[in-house]
C-alpha cells in the first residue's frame, strides 16, 4: 500500500470517528427533566395497604420532546421508603413544555406503621422527603429524575404543644 493511500485511509478513519463521537455527544447533552409533586388523591387499597394517586408535573428543559412509555416512582420520608408506584402510561413531554402524569402509589402496612411511630415520637413539624424515579422511553432506556426537600406538617397534627 502506498503512503498516500495509507494517509488518506487514516484521515477518513479519523473523520468517521470524530463524526461518530459528535453524534453520540449530541444525545448525551440533554438536561434531565424537572419532576415535582403537584397533588395526591386517595385510592382504594387492598387489605391494610394504603394507596394514593401521585400527580407529577414533568417539565422538559430541552429543545427536543421527551417520549415516554412508562413511569416508576419511589418516595422516601425521613430516610425510609414509604411508597412506590408504576404506570404504563405513554405520552410526550413537548420541547420546552410540561405535562402532568398520575402514578398509582402503594404504601405497605409496615412502612405506614413505621412512619406513624416516627411522627408520634418526633418533635419536628417539618419532615424530609426524597423522590426518585424514571420515565422509560425509547432513548437509551429513559430519563431518571430525583428531587428532595422538606414537607411542612399541618398545624396540630402532632398535638397542641409541638
Amino acid at each position: 500500500m502506498s503512503a498516500s493511500i495509507r494517509c488518506t485511509a487514516r484521515a477518513l478513519a479519523l473523520l468517521a470517528l470524530l463524526l461518530a463521537l459528535s453524534g453520540c455527544a449530541g444525545f448525551g447533552l440533554q438536561d434531565p427533566p424537572s419532576v415535582d409533586v403537584v397533588g395526591m388523591e386517595s385510592m382504594p387499597g387492598e387489605g391494610m395497604e394504603t394507596r394514593f394517586a401521585l400527580k407529577l408535573r414533568v417539565q422538559n428543559p430541552n429543545e427536543t420532546p421527551i417520549e415516554f412509555d412508562g413511569v416508576f416512582v419511589e418516595l422516601e420520608v425521613r430516610g425510609s421508603k414509604l411508597a412506590s408506584g408504576v404506570s404504563d402510561r405513554t405520552g410526550v413531554v413537548p420541547r420546552f413544555g410540561e405535562t402532568v402524569i398520575t402514578v398509582p402509589m402503594s404504601v405497605p402496612v409496615g412502612a405506614m406503621i413505621r412512619q406513624m411511630i416516627d411522627l408520634a415520637t418526633s418533635e419536628r413539624v417539618r419532615t424530609d422527603y426524597r423522590m426518585r424515579g424514571k420515565l422509560s422511553g425509547p432513548a437509551f432506556g429513559g430519563y431518571r429524575f430525583e428531587s428532595a426537600g422538606q414537607l411542612q406538617l399541618p398545624a396540630g397534627l402532632l398535638g397542641p404543644d409541638r
